[in-house]
């Protein structure tokens, strides 16, 4: 039996289950199979886990990565050329990007690298089409923009987060409270440290021993899931950021269009007419918190022209000596801080201070 046909059996026998408490234990173990199948058709035995193939391996490249995710023919081609004149070629006519195409988009300094990827199909989770490579080429982003048509059914949005979660990308979600942490010996040792709803110890057990876990230590500070179990368990789950960009306002009416824009994480667009595209850059720097921060050499005047930019709303300035360069934190003394972050201008601080966006740093090394 192929693995395809095994989580076919597997998600029949889950559909016609009833959901109860007596069944949880179940269940539980219904899913972990599942998503040990699926890991296979993710991560295909042979080695290298498969390449992306032509057009796929895009080289990472500026401060930020964007991924457009969609269905065919939604203006992801269109899209990119609004934003960084990367020319992708566009057609009313359905799977037009064949290969993964990249443009950079210059943004308060940063340089944000937008990937158009080819255009997902149902079932690309399940290996049909190239929807593996997309999404492999997905989980390299550190924001998904999905791209939808508005004069198309919201199914397309369902669709889609459904594709994406088969692969073990989260959208808009935090990583659950769990600690997991295999050991030697002593058993599964299950501790809740708040109500849980649907788990206990003898359900995260058999969840556990699904996965050949006989010793692990199991802690849990929020009321968690089976899936969130299995998450942490499997451990190559991708947390992202995304925004709905929903294109082609330009089709419908605005009563519609104020209907659709109560979406949360969603901006609407035109791309072919280039409306509302500041606001979802806007939303873009936001969503992946990014902080500039300018550099300053000792004697000289700030270089405002290429920040380092940082991904946290609280970067340190250690934070800022890791993304300039790993070996910098090793022999750094204290710093020098310009902006909204210190009292005094410029205010001595050590790498523990947390920085503001647009800060000046000067990093004085030990000397020797």
């Amino acid at each position: 039996m192929s693995t395809l046909q095994k989580i076919a059996e597997l998600e029949a026998e889950y559909a016609k289950t009833q959901k109860n408490k007596a069944t949880n234990y179940h269940l539980g173990l219904i899913k972990a199979k599942l998503a040990k199948l699926r890991r296979e058709l993710i991560e295909p035995s042979g080695g290298g886990g498969g390449k992306g193939g032509e057009g796929f391996d895009v080289a990472k490249s500026g401060d930020t990565r964007v991924g457009l995710v969609g269905f065919p023919s939604v203006g992801k081609s269109t899209l990119l050329t609004k934003l960084t004149g990367t020319f992708s070629e566009a057609a009313s006519y359905e799977f037009t990007t064949l290969t993964a195409i990249p443009g950079t988009l210059h943004y308060r300094g940063a340089r944000i690298q937008v990937v158009d990827l080819p255009g997902i199909i149902e079932g690309a989770k399940d290996g049909k089409g190239r929807g593996r490579q997309v999404i492999s080429a997905a989980r390299t982003c550190n924001i998904i923009l999905v791209v939808l048509d508005v004069a198309k059914p919201a199914t397309h949005k369902i669709l889609i987060e459904r594709e994406l979660d088969g692969f073990g990308i989260r959208l808009n979600q935090e990583p659950p409270r769990i600690m997991f942490r295999k050991k030697d010996k002593g058993g599964i040792n299950f501790q809740a440290f708040v109500p849980q709803t649907t788990l206990d110890a003898e359900a995260v057990t058999a969840i556990c021993r699904e996965y050949k876990i006989h010793n692990a230590d199991v802690h849990l500070r929020c009321d968690a899931t089976v899936d969130q179990i299995i998450d942490v368990v499997e451990g190559n789950r991708k947390y992202m950021p995304a925004v709905y960009v929903l294109n082609k306002i330009d089709q419908i009416s605005i009563e519609e269009l104020d209907i659709i824009s109560r979406l949360p994480h969603c901006v609407p667009i035109s791309a072919q007419h280039g409306w509302n595209l500041d606001e979802l850059i806007d939303k873009v720097w936001d969503e992946c918190k990014m902080i500039r921060i300018y550099t300053k050499p000792k004697g000289q005047i700030p270089d405002y022209t290429a920040p380092v930019i940082l991904h946290s709303h609280h970067p340190s300035v250690e934070d800022f000596c890791n993304r300039i360069h790993r070996t910098l934190i090793s022999s750094f003394k204290y710093a020098w801080v310009w902006g909204s972050s210190v009292k005094h201008q410029p205010q001595r601080v050590g790498k523990e201070h947390i920085l503001a966006d647009e800060d000046v740093v000067q990093v004085v090394k030990k000397s020797g």
